[in-house]
This record gives C-alpha cells, sequence and structure tokens, in this order.
C-alpha cells in the first residue's frame, strides 16, 4: 500500500481538490494506522454481532423474564436509539473528534450490554437495551468514519472490502453464537461478551488515534432527533398496547396517539428549518429516492420479521434449540452478502429496476412459504427457505442503494445512502413491533382451542400460556401433558403464521411500491464501465462495474457514509 504522501499529482480526480484526494485527513504512520484500523474494525464487529446474535437468544431470554407480549419491544428499543442517534453521532464527531465520540459511544454500548445481561425483568432488559442502542449509533457509521480521514480516496476504495468481510463474517456468526452460548452458558453471556473486546477496542482507538484540531462548527438536528424519537416511540407503544383490546378506546391510548401525531407534526416542521437535517424532505421530490425509501421501509419491516421470529418458530413451536434457531437463520445472512454481489453485476446486464422486482418477488414467494410451514416441517426445507428470503433480500437492498445513489449529484450522495439506511431502519422498528402485535391477539384468539384440546381448566391455560418457559425450556416442556404441549405449539405456530403473512403483505407493498420506479436506467452500461475513470466520469455515473467494486460497496448498506467520506469512482491499479 502506498504512502499517503506518496501519490503522484496525475491521479487527481476533477471532483476532488488534489491535496484531499492524495492525503488523508489525518496522517498516522503505516503502523499506527493499521493499529487504529484494527481497533475500529473490532468495534463494528461487535455492533454487527448484536444486530443478529441477540434474535438465536431471546426466545430463552422471554422464558426465563417473562413478558412474550415485550417480545418484539426488546429489539424496537435497541433500533429505534441507534437509528435516530446515527446522524447526531457524526455531527458531533465533525464538532468534538471521532475519537472523543468513538470512546462515548463505546462506552454506552459496553454499559448497556453489562446492564442488559444482569436484567431482572423484562422492563429492566429493554430499558437496557435502549443504553446499548445508544453506543450502537456510534459505532457503525463512526468506525467508516475513522477509516475514511485515516486513508485516502484510493486506500479508502480498497478498505472497504475488509469491511465488508468483517460485517459478513459477524452476521453469519451471530446466530450461531448467539445459539450456541444460550445453550452451552446462559443468555446472559449473549451481552456479557462484548465487555473484554469493547474495552480492547475503546483502548486501541484511545491510545493510537491522534487527531488534528477542528475548526469547523457543524451545526447539529437536536430538535429533529428529539421529536422523530418521541413521535416513534409512542407510535410504537399504541402498536404494542393494541394487542389489549380494551386499551384501544381509552382515554390513555388516544392521548398516546394524539402525541405521535404532534410530534411527528413537530418533526416534520424541524426538518423544514433544520440547515441540515436528518431527513431532507427536499429530496422526496426525486421520484426515484422517494420510491427507493418506501421501498426500503418495507423491506426492512419484512426482514425483521424473518430476524425476531424465527427462532421463535423453531423453539417454542417445533422444540429446536437455540443452536438450531442460529443455524436456520445462518442461510439467510450468507444469501443476502452473496447475492447482493451478485446483484450488482446483474443490475448491470438487465437493470436496475428488472434486478429490484426480481429480488422483491423471490422475497413475496419466501415469505409465502414460511407462512405455511407448522410444527412438523422439515428442517432442509426451513433452511432452503431461509436462504431464498436472503436471496431475495440481497438483490433488492443493494440495488436499490446503488439507484438512490446513483440518481442524486455528487453533492447530495451521502444524504441518500443515509436516508436509504434510515428508511430501513425505521421500518425495522416500526415492523417487529406490529408484527409482536399481531403475535399477541392471535395468541389470546387460540386460547378456547387450547382448552378444548387439553380438556384443562381455563384458569390453568392462561397461566400456562403467559408462561413462555413452558414451551422453551426443554425441563418446563417434559412436565407439560402431551396434549397441552401439542395444543400449545398448534398455537403458537398458528400465531406465528399470522406474523409471517404480516411479513409477506410488507413486500408485497414493497413490491407495489418498487414497479413506481422509472423504468428508463439512469445510467447504461457503456456509461458504467466508464464511471470509473476519472477523466469521463460524472456525477450521475459512479455505479459499480465490477465484482470488485460491488463488494467495496456491500458496507454502505449496512451504515450511513456521510458526504465527507462518501465512496468515489477512482481510478485503481489492476
Amino acid at each position: 500500500m502506498q504512502e499517503a504522501s506518496g501519490v503522484s499529482s496525475d491521479q487527481t480526480n476533477e471532483e476532488f481538490d488534489g491535496a484531499n484526494a492524495d492525503r488523508p485527513h489525518v496522517v498516522l504512520s503505516r503502523r499506527r494506522r493499521w493499529v487504529v484500523t484494527t481497533g475500529v474494525m473490532l468495534g463494528m464487529f461487535l455492533a454487527a454481532l448484536e444486530a443478529t446474535v441477540v434474535g438465536t437468544a431471546m426466545p430463552t431470554v422471554i422464558a426465563s423474564l417473562g413478558g412474550l407480549d415485550r417480545y418484539s419491544w426488546v429489539f424496537s428499543a435497541y433500533l429505534l436509539a441507534a437509528t435516530v442517534t446515527v446522524p447526531v453521532w457524526g455531527r458531533l464527531s465533525d464538532l468534538y473528534g471521532r475519537r472523543t465520540l468513538y470512546l462515548i459511544g463505546v462506552a454506552f454500548f459496553l454499559i448497556g450490554s453489562a446492564l442488559s445481561g444482569a436484567s431482572l425483568t423484562i422492563t429492566q432488559l429493554i430499558i437496557f437495551r435502549g443504553i446499548q442502542g445508544l453506543g450502537a449509533g456510534a459505532l457503525i457509521p463512526l468506525s467508516m468514519t475513522i477509516n475514511g480521514d485515516i486513508y485516502t480516496l484510493k486506500e479508502r476504495a480498497k478498505m472497504q472490502g475488509l469491511f465488508s468481510g468483517v460485517w459478513g463474517l459477524a452476521s453469519i456468526l451471530g446466530p450461531l453464537a448467539g445459539g450456541f452460548i444460550t445453550d452451552h452458558f446462559t443468555w446472559r453471556w449473549v451481552f456479557y461478551i462484548n465487555i473484554p473486546f469493547g474495552l480492547a477496542a475503546a483502548a486501541v482507538v484511545g491510545f493510537a488515534l491522534v487527531e488534528p484540531k477542528r475548526a469547523e462548527k457543524p451545526v447539529i438536528d437536536y430538535a429533529g432527533a428529539l421529536w422523530l424519537t418521541l413521535s416513534v416511540t409512542l407510535l410504537l407503544f399504541a402498536l404494542v398496547e393494541t394487542g389489549d383490546l380494551a386499551f384501544l378506546a381509552t382515554p390513555k391510548m388516544l392521548a398516546v396517539v394524539a402525541g405521535a401525531v404532534v410530534f411527528g407534526l413537530l418533526f416534520v416542521r424541524a426538518e423544514r428549518k433544520a440547515i441540515d437535517p436528518i431527513v431532507p424532505f427536499s429530496l422526496f421530490r426525486n421520484r426515484v429516492v422517494a420510491v427507493g425509501s418506501i421501498t426500503s421501509f418495507m423491506v426492512g419491516a419484512a426482514m425483521f420479521g424473518a430476524l425476531s421470529f424465527i427462532p421463535l418458530f423453531v423453539q417454542g413451536a417445533m422444540g429446536g434449540s437455540a443452536t438450531e434457531a442460529g443455524i436456520l437463520l445462518t442461510p439467510f445472512l450468507l444469501g443476502w452478502v452473496v447475492m447482493a454481489v451478485v446483484g450488482g453485476r446483474l443490475m448491470l446486464s438487465i437493470g436496475y429496476r428488472p434486478t429490484v422486482l426480481a429480488g422483491l418477488t423471490v422475497l413475496i414467494v419466501s415469505f409465502a412459504f414460511l407462512a405455511m410451514f407448522g410444527r412438523t416441517t422439515p428442517r432442509w426445507e426451513l433452511l432452503t427457505d431461509m436462504a431464498m428470503m436472503g436471496a431475495g433480500m440481497g438483490l433488492v437492498m443493494f440495488a436499490l442503494l446503488i439507484t438512490m445513489q446513483n440518481s442524486v449529484g455528487r453533492g447530495q450522495l451521502g444524504i441518500a445512502t443515509s436516508l436509504n439506511q434510515f428508511s430501513r431502519s425505521i421500518g425495522q422498528t416500526v415492523g417487529v413491533a406490529v408484527m409482536g402485535t399481531v403475535m399477541t391477539i392471535s395468541l389470546s384468539a387460540h386460547l378456547a382451542d387450547i382448552q378444548q384440546t387439553s380438556g384443562l381448566p381455563a384458569e390453568e391455560v392462561q397461566r400456562v400460556v403467559h408462561n413462555s418457559s413452558a414451551l422453551i425450556d426443554p425441563l418446563a416442556r417434559a412436565h407439560l401433558k402431551p396434549e397441552l404441549l401439542k395444543a400449545m405449539e398448534t398455537a403458537l405456530a398458528g400465531a406465528l403464521h399470522n406474523v409471517f403473512l404480516v411479513g409477506m403483505l410488507f413486500a408485497v407493498i414493497a413490491l407495489v411500491s418498487g414497479f413506481w420506479l422509472p423504468r428508463r436506467d439512469l445510467i447504461s452500461s457503456e456509461d458504467a464501465r466508464q464511471a470509473v475513470k476519472p477523466s469521463t466520469a460524472k456525477p450521475r455515473e459512479e455505479i459499480p462495474s465490477s465484482a470488485a467494486q460491488c463488494e467495496r460497496l456491500l458496507m454502505a448498506e449496512m451504515t450511513v457514509i456521510d458526504s465527507e467520506n462518501e465512496p468515489a469512482a477512482v481510478e485503481t491499479a489492476d
């Protein structure tokens, strides 16, 4: 790898100042730079691992702490806190430096992890997961930003492959690690395991990263972040409490809904006035950005249905272990990573719109199969369906990302990328709350069937159904009467059947919105082959034209890229 100071000036891109392109913002020795890279990759690995490792442990967590009706809140609290704080962390790091804010983010993440592992009630776990999410909102984007600070433009493009490899590895290992730790130790170690690695990452970055003083004073949209958090939190509360039909017509529910609407309007007002808004509404005048954001929202909502409720289906309805649940999620994540790269090549051959529609069709078919599965479904059918679902996600999300990036000018590339990720994250947050409510209502509707099948008194049936450990804990299952166990498994499978139908509905809405994408590609294949040549590149022609470039952009699917560190078309050596 060339030293940053030794790159010749004839490689200067017409869109970038030569000094900025050939010299990193933070100049470090080669050894110190690799030490910092190791530290930020370790932190990013933890945040990526946490996104998947908890899913396989959650059924056991619920069995230990109770609160099946609050199942979705454990995910929603983490996702909401991480999503709304991402832009705040980024702006604060511009003001106070990457190292300081990165260390504060790691501290939040580790404190939240320690408290989550020590939780005694489901309410405590939800609160502590929110604290953990605050830290997660800093780890991934600031890792990418630090990478942009210490490497030149050309070197940064090469490093993207390494970062996306780390993310892919964490995504694949997460479900397996969560299942193994839960089965062989305790679910609490799913959170405690973050502490030693997080401390190592903080120590490495704290000692090795030395930054120059910053003169710029960025404007931070605190009001937008506050109103968005309050509005979405109240919306999630309303969605979750919908499971209690007696709560729907109460003044408290009306106040919650009214509060969500009022704070939502305040958010819109704040964003229109903000100098640097979290959600730039002006971009929605662009048809591709508007349709792409809606599609990303719906696909995100559908995706988290698989990641959150498949483990519960495997352990509760099929009698499997946490490790088996983790194994079933692995093909989903592996299929996503592989097909994201394949989708980049396919997009150049047939266009972005057919690629998106094909991926959405595959996603709908996979959810339709998932909704038909029951207690006795063979494991290989589940594995195959998970791989199909992951393949659909890979095709859709990567093609949408590149399409939205390619529909805007160079100066808006970073915010378009952020909006893609933001839409998907909010979709995940809302989707898991909706599906959790559907599961609660469906389980309540099966109480009479369970009582009739088992022949037990209504009081005993209610007691057992609300104690989820009876289905997930092997010892508790062994003490249930066979007819009651079968009835409960059938009821849970039926409730999750409805959950997966909701996931399919989200995917169908995404497909309908996908048809609104313009038919004409924004760039021809011939133009794409010229996009990496600095002398001929245009602002709207910066999409990948090779598998290697697709791999380097994979990380942009999972994180937020600011305008200073956005991916660029640069000349690379053969």
